[in-house]
């Protein structure tokens, strides 16, 4: 077996260490309403269509009961809507800010383009939003060959496997045996095992370890360990194939499965 194709995520993955944007998004929006949501309730969905993401939100225990508390009623679609009202100027506004790509992406993409490898991606950004990330990404030398949004595929975006799907298309794959999907959210392992390929989770600047650069770099090597581990754990159970600690042992992960 050869690969032949990858798809990356965007926030988490390429870009945006930590996938921190969409994080403060959320929180401004929940909180504009009285809601306190925690970083692990606004990370859990992430990866999804940001509409998608707040009912998920929502939809939890503690969230939907606050919700109930403040406003005397369950929330309502409509409600679902207003709170996106809000996500979606809070995104733009700070969305210029996280498009720098992750420590390893670029040289880990030019190894990449230099086996002959295609990089599609995907994301749960809609096409507006990045409409910001992906020339600011490009100024910094990042640029996928292709890029699918959820509305590109009628909404419906991750865990469904169309947004891959849309991408295989258009780089001309014929052979999801050759594709491997690389994410940093439960949504992204969903993503890939619905689609047939191998999917892989990235632990340094994900969403689902939640640190920045500097978090990272200040904690010690025990505790380094412990949460990379727990974070290992938690790709597996989401459905990963493979967990690798950074982007920059992706080369050796395909020579390893097919190179």
């Amino acid at each position: 077996m050869k690969i032949k194709t990858i798809i990356l995520d965007w926030a988490g993955t390429s870009v945006d260490f930590g996938s921190f944007a969409p994080v403060d998004a959320f929180m401004s929006a929940f909180e504009s309403y009285g809601i306190s949501p925690t970083a692990h309730e606004t990370r859990a969905p992430m990866g999804l269509a940001k509409r998608t993401h707040i009912a998920m939100m929502l939809s939890g225990e503690r969230l939907a009961a606050e919700w109930i508390s403040k406003y005397g009623k369950p929330h309502t679609e409509a409600d679902i809507d207003k709170l996106y009202e809000k996500f979606e100027p809070a995104l733009f506004g700070v969305l210029k800010n996280y498009a720098k790509p992750i420590p390893g992406v670029l040289e880990t993409v030019a190894w990449i383009r230099s086996q002959g490898i295609k990089i599609g991606s995907t994301t749960g950004y809609t096409s507006q939003m990045m409409d910001i990330v992906v020339p600011l990404a490009k100024e910094n030398g990042y640029a996928p060959d292709h890029l699918v949004c959820p509305e590109d595929v009628g909404g419906k975006g991750r865990p469904y496997p169309y947004m891959i799907w849309r991408n295989l298309e258009y780089l001309g794959c014929t052979d999801i045996s050759e594709v491997l999907k690389i994410g940093d959210t439960q949504a992204d392992m969903q993503e890939g095992k619905a689609a047939g390929c191998k999917s892989i989770g990235i632990i340094v600047g994900s969403s689902v370890l939640g640190l920045s650069e500097d978090e990272l770099s200040a904690l010690d090597c025990k505790r380094k360990e412990n949460l990379f581990a727990a974070v290992r754990e938690k790709y597996f159970e989401y459905g990963a194939d493979f967990v690798i600690d950074s982007i920059s042992e992706l080369p050796k992960l395909i020579q390893t499965i097919g190179g």
